[in-house]
């Protein structure tokens, strides 16, 4: 049994010093950024503002029914005469459902992967094999999390929101919200993607506590006034915090440690 659990704290030691493991597989690609705009995670158009257009749809195991939303990826393709050493770095938006390749990326990212004066080749490829890893999102370091009111919203009996600008490499798996100044916080339930709502709306100002896992640890971020009295559907918040936190990958061995 000491055996076993030795064997076990190797293990787990050699892979959370991994700082993100990196996998192996396929990606393609849409000739237009519509069905990844407007795809499962519910970004709709914002999806091409918050990412600069480098969209991607993710398999179920990256997608993780909503939560995976809004991860940042690094991928590369595989072929050293065509392809950059950099990569693109991508966003997800979408639920990729064809378990062939673990992406399909938007017109615009997968052109990043090739390098210059290759681009019409790796097109034409349609599909290449790349290699990833998740990363945090860059774009976001020195920008609070927003909390965005769906326009399905409507006083008093229906709140349905988005969380933009998620940095880090974590997983957001709970939303509760209440009065500002109150204690009597209110279950969120995930709707779809990166969309959150409850019929039981808390009058006055808003604030959130958000649950996060980071690796095998869990907390919850409050977010103490988000949501004015006056809130309006449409309308883009600020949270006043940032989820910067980077979770360990539980990956043996570490497939390439000098990326």
């Amino acid at each position: 049994m000491c055996h076993f659990l030795w064997l076990l704290f190797l293990v787990l030691s050699s892979a959370t010093a991994c700082d993100r493991c990196v996998h192996h597989s396929k990606a393609a690609y849409f000739s237009v950024d519509s069905p990844l705009s407007s795809g499962a995670c519910g970004y709709g158009s914002l999806a091409l503002n918050v990412t600069g257009g480098r969209l991607a749809a993710g398999v179920s195991s990256l997608y993780k029914q909503g939560a995976g939303c809004g991860a940042c990826f690094q991928i590369r393709c595989k072929n050293p005469k065509l392809c950059s050493s950099q990569g693109s770095k991508v966003t997800l938006t979408d639920l990729n459902p064809n378990a062939q390749t673990d992406f399909v990326l938007s017109l615009r990212a997968f052109m990043a992967l090739a390098n210059p004066g290759n681009v019409r080749d790796v097109m034409k490829l349609g599909v290449v094999d790349v290699e990833y890893k998740r990363i945090p999102c860059d774009q976001y370091k020195n920008r609070n999390m927003a909390v965005r009111v769906q326009e399905s919203s409507k006083k008093p009996n229906y709140l349905a929101i988005t969380l933009l600008y998620q940095g880090g490499q974590t997983e957001v798996f709970g939303i509760n919200v209440a009065q500002v100044g109150t204690p009597n916080w209110v279950f969120m339930f995930r709707k779809n993607g990166a969309v959150w709502d409850t019929s039981t709306v808390p009058n006055g100002a808003l604030q959130f506590r958000l649950a996060v896992a980071s690796g095998g640890d869990r907390k919850w971020i409050w977010a103490k006034n988000v949501l004015p009295a006056d809130w309006k559907p449409g309308q883009i918040y600020d949270s006043g915090v940032q989820l910067t936190a980077i979770a360990p990958e539980i990956c043996s061995p570490c497939d390439d440690g000098t990326w």
